[in-house]
């Protein structure tokens, strides 16, 4: 059974990390320059791969004990906080064109630029440590992804406008305040079970 309230609080924590991530510019990138449907498709499949092997890494941590579960989670939400709010800003990378346009050749460009920007990326090891610390795994997995797709779509489709309305700085800034409350929240549970 899917727990709604965990999967929103998912949904809501990895969307607005990976807001500002590198991979929406890719995907604003990608969406400018090929058909959006294709581009789509292989950015997704990237992300749904990502997340299952991020929920299956954090439903092993499950069978640690949940203080310590807590206590590790906890620093990495903080560590997380930490990387958005002192990181520099990310250049765009470059990304070649395929000589045709084809759905192959475009959703396999984008499948394996997310497929390698985002492998060990802040999102995995926050669906991971969400995965965890919830014990839910479809409703981590769920959320997590839909946030993905969510984040790739307005990339692809509508990016450039989303970012002069909301500046990215704000949305950087709410992420690693939600990350800070979990982390603190993490700790308390382990200092407190």
């Amino acid at each position: 059974m899917i727990s709604i309230s965990v999967t929103a609080l998912v949904f809501g924590v990895v969307f607005l990390a990976e807001l500002p991530d590198k991979t929406a510019l890719a995907g604003l990138v990608l969406g400018t320059r090929y058909r959006a449907s294709y581009v789509f498709a292989g950015v997704a499949a990237a992300f749904l791969l990502h997340v299952v092997l991020a929920v299956a890494a954090g439903s092993v941590l499950t069978l640690l004990p949940q203080q310590l579960v807590a206590a590790v989670t906890g620093v990495l939400f903080l560590g997380g906080a930490a990387v958005l709010l002192f990181k520099k800003g990310d250049d765009e990378e470059e990304v070649r064109k395929p000589k045709d346009q084809s759905f192959w050749k475009v959703s396999g460009a984008g499948f394996m630029l997310i497929l390698v920007a985002e492998f060990g990326d802040l999102t995995q090891i926050m669906t991971a440590n969400l995965a965890a610390r919830y014990d839910d795994p479809f409703s981590v997995g769920l959320g997590a992804v839909l946030a993905l797709w969510a984040v790739a779509g307005l990339g692809i489709v509508g990016g450039k406008a989303l970012m002069k309305r909301v500046p990215l700085k704000l949305i950087t800034q709410i992420a690693a305040v939600l990350m800070l409350g979990l982390g603190a929240w993490s700790l308390w549970e382990a200092v407190t079970a």
